[in-house]
């Protein structure tokens, strides 16, 4: 049960993924966003924590299709 009343979000607009494995060395931190653009669109930012420079920025007409990129991204990884 959910403490009070808290609710999931249906679509989400940030996800914060993690995988560590110490046996295989890997500690990867990703952070994925949709952002409504200044003038028209929204856009899907990724990149990964902890490393300078590494961020991609993909423009989508509206909010429905950057949150489904969200979502495929996020399978991906």
């Amino acid at each position: 049960m959910l403490d009070g009343g808290a609710q999931f979000e249906i679509f989400p607009t940030d996800l914060h993924l993690r995988r560590v494995e110490p046996a295989l060395n890997i500690n990867r931190f990703n952070r994925m966003t949709v952002q409504r653009n200044l003038f028209e669109g929204t856009s899907l930012i990724w990149r990964r924590v902890g490393t300078a420079g590494r961020q991609r920025i993909d423009v989508h007409i509206d909010e429905g299709r950057a949150i489904s990129a969200l979502m495929a991204l996020a399978r991906q990884k």
